[in-house]
């Protein structure tokens, strides 16, 4: 006899496939250039297991050290093919009171939740 819980997750991966093995997108690198108006180009890659147009990897996001939104990259289309990506985000304004900041990936799926990096801005 198996335990409720593996006929649980069994059942769980026959209606839902994509959830049982891709989670949340990672940011697993991160390049970050300022110029002296503080304005800066970030190269992001994020890993993610795409599975098309219904689960990938759509965007990542730049935030100030409490949380404030400094600037969206949306992307436009799944990297099934192509892991890990990276992607550049040029033109984000970093307040001079800002000495760090966290980038985080999203997906269309799970959201926000995989792993995040943190970077020092260098003036």
């Amino acid at each position: 006899m198996r335990p409720a819980g593996t006929i649980l997750l069994v059942t769980g991966m026959l209606v839902f496939p994509g959830l049982a093995w891709s989670g949340a997108a990672d940011v697993t690198e991160v390049a970050v250039r300022c110029n002296s108006e503080n304005t800066c180009t970030f190269a992001v890659t994020v890993r993610h297991d795409d599975e098309g147009w219904d689960h990938y990897a759509d965007s990542f996001e730049i935030l100030s050290d409490d949380g404030e939104v400094l600037g969206t990259r949306v992307l436009r289309h799944p990297h099934v093919n192509d892991q890990p990506f990276t992607r550049t985000f040029q033109g984000v304004k970093i307040p001079e009171s800002v000495s760090g900041v966290r980038v985080r990936a999203h997906d269309s799926v799970h959201g926000y939740g995989g792993e995040e990096k943190t970077v020092v801005i260098e003036r």
